[in-house]
């Protein structure tokens, strides 16, 4: 079944700027501004001179390292996962032997009255210090809540990674998408310039044919139209293509002077079949960090299962004390006491009033939802596998066929103009069969482009969008 994938620019993407040079060679005779060393057009966003210090060139693999850098999105995914490592240590101090020491000190003013001889009450006041001090240590024998929420301590920890894992490969696919992105719309500028170019020429041609007499209003009609098409068109491009940089400077953090563009030749050469698509669909599922995330989810909602439970369990501590007190009884003024103890105390829940049972039935509940949300992701990702898949697949075979389309799109247009000469048709057809060329050229770039989105794409699906695949990517650049 055949699957078409378009970037998030409308298809309107244009191919490389030496492409475009290329369809101006083949027009009529252009003025002497056109390009001969397929170089881009220069456009408002290359770099003013006073601000070409801070605007800077980059390829895919060097946008890549600058956005692990310096993308807050990961930054923040970061500090996130190394908040949430902490957990771990956490949960394994409440297993561990719990020391704690007090003091007390007091002045107190103990005022007694009592009754006399004759009846008489006795009043008396004495003044006094007293004082408590005692070293506590509490080892926990058998505490059920405490390690179950430490195996879901180191669940947590694995989630924490897990997530931080599928952000590091968002990181690649964005970075890839945004300057793919700005490279379709710095190849749509360039192809609008080229088609303006072509246009005012035939527009010119027409008005010389109509001033000889050989030519009639219609043609200068219809190649004024085109004119002011294209005009529209080029405003929309340079805006496009200075908001798309934009998205990439958000990313890398800094401003943007120019992009490496694709060399198809390369592309041309690297399309290796991608192995089966049952071994992609196995390779996602055991390493995609998306599942490898909910895995320890349903391994956090298990141990809360227990965690609950635990209410229903006794508890186990061991305790050794030593207290050393004086005056600290009002009977006892001025004596001092020495204790030391060592035991084990138990405790033993009886009645919490449902309270328990219910938090088991919420935590059973909870792990119902994970286990279900993991089943529709996991065949969700097969889905988005296979849909990469045939990217990759089938947008090879879509280039090869474009590639002949804009080979017999160029051919047509060489046929209409020297028909047109011969007078078998007229610059409607000519500005036609031109229109039909920039078109398959538009479908080829767009082709390209979603072919190498859907490389990452598909990396990133089975957890391996690292450097390696970004630099594989870069390779096809002409650096």
């Amino acid at each position: 079944m055949a699957m078409t994938t378009s970037l998030r620019i409308t298809p309107r993407a244009l191919p490389l700027a030496a492409v475009a040079i290329a369809v101006l060679a083949a027009m009529l005779p252009l003025s002497g501004a056109a390009q001969t060393n397929g170089s881009t057009p220069k456009t408002p966003e290359q770099p003013a001179p006073g601000s070409a210090a801070t605007a800077v060139s980059l390829n895919l693999e060097q946008a890549y390292r600058a956005a692990l850098e310096q993308d807050a999105v990961i930054r923040a995914a970061t500090a996130g996962a190394a908040a949430r490592r902490e957990r771990l240590p956490q949960a394994r101090a409440q297993l561990l032997p719990n020391v704690s020491a007090t003091a007390s000190r007091f002045r107190n003013d103990l005022a007694t009255t009592q009754p006399g001889f004759g009846g008489v009450p006795l009043h008396s006041e004495q003044m006094y210090n007293s004082g408590n001090r005692a070293l506590t240590i509490r080892q926990p024998l058998y505490r059920p809540l405490n390690f179950a929420d430490y195996q879901q301590a180191k669940a947590q920890v694995e989630d924490a990674n897990a997530t931080l894992d599928k952000e590091l490969q968002n990181v690649a696919v964005r970075v890839s998408g945004a300057y793919l992105e700005g490279l379709l719309a710095q190849d749509q500028l360039a192809l609008v310039l080229a088609q303006k170019e072509a246009y005012t020429t035939q527009l010119d041609a027409a008005r010389r044919r109509f001033a000889a007499g050989a030519g009639v209003r219609t043609d200068i009609d219809e190649a004024q139209a085109r004119v002011d098409m294209t005009i529209a068109q080029e405003l929309e491009a340079r805006q496009n293509l200075g908001y798309t940089k934009r998205q990439l400077q958000v990313l890398v953090n800094t401003p943007i002077a120019s992009l490496a563009t694709v060399d198809p030749d390369k592309l041309r050469a690297a399309q290796p079949a991608p192995g089966q698509l049952q071994e992609w669909t196995e390779r996602a599922e055991q390493a995609s960090p998306e599942l490898r995330s909910l895995r320890a989810q349903q391994e956090v909602a298990r141990q809360e299962i227990e965690k609950a439970r635990a209410g229903h369990k006794p508890t186990v501590d061991a305790i050794a004390q030593w207290s050393v007190s004086d005056s600290d009884n009002v009977t006892r003024v001025d004596t001092k006491y020495n204790s030391k103890s060592i035991g084990v105390q138990v405790n033993i829940p009886i009645f919490a009033g449902g309270y328990v049972s219910s938090q088991v039935r919420q935590a059973l509940a909870e792990q119902e939802r994970i286990d279900n949300a993991f089943e529709a992701t996991r065949r969700d990702l097969a889905l988005r596998v296979e849909k990469e898949y045939r990217g990759i697949t089938e947008g090879a075979l879509r280039i090869r066929a474009l590639e002949q389309a804009v080979r017999s799109a160029e051919t047509m247009v060489q046929s209409n103009r020297r028909s047109y000469e011969a007078g078998s048709r007229t610059l409607v057809d000519i500005l036609n069969a031109e229109q039909e060329r920039v078109s398959a050229m538009r479908d080829l770039a767009n082709a390209r482009y979603v072919y190498m989105m859907s490389r990452i794409r598909l990396r990133a699906l089975a957890g391996q969008a690292d450097d390696q695949a970004v630099r594989e990517l870069n390779g096809w650049l002409k650096l």
